[in-house]
């Protein structure tokens, strides 16, 4: 098994993590005087359950996949992250963030999930809450699953074309209910539903393609950011189990890709075995 460490510069990594954890964990570490930041986590590691430790106490045992966390509003700090199978120590865990930096002001989702040649990962995804035109919602979907690219589609057609692990693409709809489905690129083949997904006016729906289409486990997992109306007073917040978030970062101009690649250049990856 290998263990990948996500090293102090994964600042936006460490901060998700912690959206598993209890308040007495946070309070051990750090405190400045910056604004919390705002953070979930997406379970998708299909058949994995985990245990989460935050500065080697265990703070969430037994999380399962499919199974979304947060958002948590969380103050600055510097934490150590671990996610170990099951009743296994820290020292033999499979995904670790070690004396990372929690930045302030921030709003992101952590996905745990396999990368395209199957293999677990942690990727971290701005989320885009920018407000929304009356009559207006916005659809996120994001390849997160061990498979090849593939196109979205919204009512037998394609909306999203050639999309890939671990990329993102969204657009800002007419509210209501739009059946999608996930096809292999370029084809017919359909890999995922079809999934009635509900647009609700001044929402953003956040869709993830998740598991393995080699182990035949691939599925999707939704949240969704609301509050989005154009109309003063409106605040981004969650909705529990299978959804959540809200809150820009200013990095959000260059775009969806482009904040993916500069989230992941500040990564200084290190694999080893166990």
């Amino acid at each position: 098994m290998r263990t990948q460490n996500v090293r102090r510069a994964v600042t936006i990594g460490a901060v998700a993590m912690l959206a598993f954890g209890t308040a007495g964990a946070f309070a051990s570490g750090p405190a400045f005087a910056k604004a919390n930041s705002q953070v979930s986590v997406v379970h998708g590691i299909p058949g994995q359950p985990v245990d989460v430790y935050v500065n080697g106490k265990k703070t969430i045992p037994d999380f399962q996949p499919g199974k979304v966390a947060g958002p948590l509003s969380l103050p600055a700090g510097q934490y150590d992250i671990a996610l170990t199978k099951p009743g296994e120590p820290v020292g033999e865990a499979l995904l670790t963030v070690d004396d990372a930096e929690v930045p302030g002001g921030a709003n992101i989702s952590l996905v745990a999930h396999l990368s395209a040649d199957g293999k677990p990962a942690l990727t971290p995804f701005v989320n885009d809450t920018k407000k929304l035109s009356p009559g207006q919602a916005r659809l996120i979907v994001r390849h997160t699953a061990a498979a090849p690219a593939v196109d979205v589609r919204a009512g037998g057609k394609p909306v999203f074309k050639d999309l890939t692990n671990p990329n993102e693409a969204k657009a800002d709809v007419d509210a209501g209910t739009v059946s999608a489905d996930v096809v292999l690129a370029g084809t017919t083949t359909v890999v995922l539903g079809p999934a009635d997904l509900d647009l609700a006016e001044g929402t953003a729906t956040i869709v993830y393609a998740v598991g393995s289409a080699e182990d035949k486990t691939l599925d999707l997992v939704t949240q969704q950011i609301t509050g989005l109306h154009s109309a003063p007073g409106g605040v981004p917040s969650g909705d529990g189990g299978r959804a959540d978030r809200g809150v820009p970062l200013p990095w959000y101009g260059v775009g969806g890709a482009g904040i993916l690649l500069a989230l992941l250049g500040l990564a200084r990856l290190a694999t080893g075995r166990r």
